[in-house]
């Protein structure tokens, strides 16, 4: 399960104990964290991939970060209906995000495709875990909710890995 910590809930009458939902919110604020990361890391790709399939992988990109900016705001929701306060910023997304930094310096497709499938898998794996520790809480519209994450990172992961897989 998720670490015990004093996170400070909002009053609600949603029925999971205070010490789950506590447990939970923190799980899914570094989701939340590693969903705002995710959508700006496919946006710096898109704003800055050159190369012979350009269109189509800036296409691509574009639709990604649709679907990774879904992720922040299901996740941001979960998180205030069990009483917590999303910390959904830029600045709290660098704080509790589980990806690494993006590199600012990368331009060709390949490389971004690459290390896009890189930071999308290293989400997934969490989210594996996340499913874990949510389904162990009993929690389960989080559990829920991270299942529905996770197979969309799947699908993600297979529009990406698709084009370098041969």
């Amino acid at each position: 399960m998720a670490k015990s910590t004093k996170t400070k809930l909002h009053p609600t009458k949603n029925p999971i104990s205070e010490n789950i939902r506590g447990s939970m919110v923190e799980l899914l604020q570094t989701h939340l964290a590693t969903a705002v990361d995710i959508t700006y890391q496919t946006k710096q790709a898109h704003w800055n991939v050159k190369g012979m399939n350009f269109i189509a992988v800036h296409k691509l990109f574009d639709e990604l970060h649709e679907v990774t900016e879904a992720y922040v705001d299901d996740i941001a929701e979960r998180l205030t209906a069990l009483g917590g306060q999303a910390h959904g910023t830029v600045q709290a997304a660098t704080e509790n995000t589980v990806l690494d930094p993006y590199p600012l310096d990368l331009v060709k497709s390949e490389d971004h495709l690459k290390r896009l499938t890189d930071s999308y898998a290293k989400w997934s794996a969490a989210v594996e875990k996340g499913i874990d520790e949510a389904s162990e809480a009993g929690d389960d519209l989080t559990e829920d909710l991270l299942t529905e994450v996770g197979r969309g990172l799947d699908k993600s992961i297979y529009f990406l890995e698709s084009h370098f897989q041969a």
